[in-house]
């Protein structure tokens, strides 16, 4: 069998699919394993240095942490030579193919198995056929530039650029430079040309975040963001219930972005948006970021603003996101599909009731860790594949699809803590609470970690426990297994609002 991608989501992939007994032929365009995570490769996003913005229990694996002394946030460098470690470990570079772009997928001549049309780096195309297919090539490959009335026609010295470019402070030295856009990228990006020699940094948006504090208190905040009693309240309780829990969570660790200087879209979290960092909202409250509303028109070298007066730029950087990109997609898997530029047809994001055979992992915009979420699809994926659990039934993914369908035409991003669980549910792999009373405050209220996914169903650790006790200590959030009675009115009415009644 095939898996398409050698990036986190297709090593976790072809790791368990090893374990069931499986043996994956790795296609990857690259010269090396490691996806976005590669440093210098055509498709790589990442600029040296870069750090992380999950902490290193969550941006891991569940069978290798990092090696003691790794930073909280890990740098690229660091992320590339951990997934090198990871492919040797599960001997997974001896399935892998290198410079081979895969040109086309479509179901086979004789209907058993999937066809790949492939293109090997000095030009020469083979056909392929294998019997199931994993399609793992990551989101972040075609970049998408705003609609600005003449930024094709900017002067500024250092021109017209998007965040997938970036490699660095050091061009920008000296330049006057608008960021356009507020994700996590554009803060990013911001906060480096800020510190790092800019003579002016300016983020202009349409729709500007509330940001906090990236480690209030020495705590990484997706541990305290992205729990699983998190999820269920996300999942169970109406969105105004949400919000408020978030912005007091915000304001408690971080304080509102007015108190900075900083502008919101909406008082509400959920409208407003939001991510976080460790030095955006103190340059800003230095002057040495400005905030400004969205680009309504470039002239020359000039960037006129929604409000306030025009900026003359040496440089702009678009922090403006990337398009689902599946050109491979032949006749008959594009026409179930229907893919677009954020959306494709598929039950929970991985299978689809008429493509028998083929699955995906990571094609979806993603919010939170992202390693517990692509081991928990491989995992689902490996089993599925590999007969240890039974697929989904047609009616379960027709009805999964039809969910899909009904979110075309509206933004979605996927939060780490619903859909790792819903992940781990249908791959068997996620533990009740109830049934580990001396776990139960770090499962419910620790870091939706990696390893909290191997107590039970296939491939449980031995160790799972002790290193769910660890990771939920190890930053101090939870540091004993008693949950106290606010947490326990917190999860009743959670439990309440999905008609549960059991008790915590």
């Amino acid at each position: 069998m095939a898996v398409i991608g050698a990036g986190p989501g297709g090593l976790a992939t072809a790791r368990f699919l090893r374990a069931v007994g499986r043996t994956p032929v790795i296609i990857e365009q690259s010269d090396a394993i490691g996806g976005q995570w590669h440093l210098g490769a055509a498709h790589s996003s990442i600029w040296p240095g870069m750090h992380t913005n999950t902490s290193r229990i969550n941006t891991a694996f569940s069978d290798m942490p990092h090696p003691p002394g790794t930073p909280v946030y890990p740098c690229a460098e660091e992320m590339e030579a951990y997934l090198t470690r990871y492919a040797d470990r599960f001997e997974l570079l001896h399935h892998a193919r290198f410079h081979t772009r895969v040109e086309e997928i479509d179901p086979a001549p004789d209907a058993q198995g999937w066809m790949l049309r492939l293109r090997d780096q000095h030009g020469h195309t083979t056909e392929e056929s294998f019997s199931q297919v994993v399609i793992a090539t990551g989101r972040h490959h075609r970049q998408v530039m705003p609609s600005v009335n003449g930024l094709e026609q900017f002067t500024g010295a250092g021109g017209v650029s998007h965040s997938s470019a970036y490699r660095g402070a050091e061009r920008f030295r000296g330049q006057r430079v608008v960021i356009a856009g507020h994700s996590i990228s554009a803060v990013e990006i911001a906060s480096d040309l800020a510190m790092q020699g800019a003579a002016s940094v300016t983020v202009a948006a349409r729709r500007h975040r509330y940001v906090m504090q990236r480690l209030p208190g020495g705590v990484p905040m997706d541990h305290l963001v992205y729990t699983r009693a998190a999820g269920m309240a996300w999942e169970a309780l109406p969105p105004e219930s949400t919000a408020a829990w978030l912005k007091d969570l915000i304001l408690r660790t971080t304080g509102h972005p007015h108190e900075y200087g900083a502008p919101i879209h909406s008082e509400n979290v959920l409208e407003a948006g939001f991510t976080h960092s460790l030095d955006y909202l103190a340059l800003v409250a230095e002057g040495r970021i400005a905030t400004r509303p969205w680009i309504t028109q470039v002239q020359g070298d000039t960037v006129h603003f929604a409000h306030g007066e025009p900026e003359s730029a040496d440089a702009i950087v678009c922090t403006t996101g990337f398009a689902l990109d599946l050109p491979f997609l032949g006749p008959t898997v594009r026409a179930a599909l229907q893919p677009d530029a954020s959306h494709v047809d598929l039950h929970h994001y991985t299978f689809h009731p008429d493509l028998p055979g083929l699955a995906f992992v990571g094609q979806y915009e993603h919010g939170g860790p992202f390693f517990a979420t692509l081991e928990n699809q491989a995992r689902w994926v490996a089993y599925t594949f590999g007969g240890v659990r039974p697929p989904p039934t047609r009616d379960a993914m027709r009805a999964g699809v039809a969910v899909a369908q009904a979110r075309r035409g509206a933004p979605h991003v996927v939060r780490s803590h619903i859909v790792a669980r819903l992940f781990a549910r249908e791959a068997g792999i996620e533990p009740d609470p109830a049934q580990w009373p001396e776990l139960a405050r770090a499962l419910w209220y620790g870091p939706l970690s990696p390893a909290s996914f191997r107590l039970v169903g296939p491939d449980a650790l031995p160790d799972a426990a002790a290193r769910i006790v660890a990771d939920a200590a190890e930053f101090g959030v939870v540091t004993d297994s008693v949950i106290r009675e606010h947490e326990r009115e917190q999860l009743r009415a959670i439990q309440a609002a999905i008609g549960t009644a059991r008790q915590p």
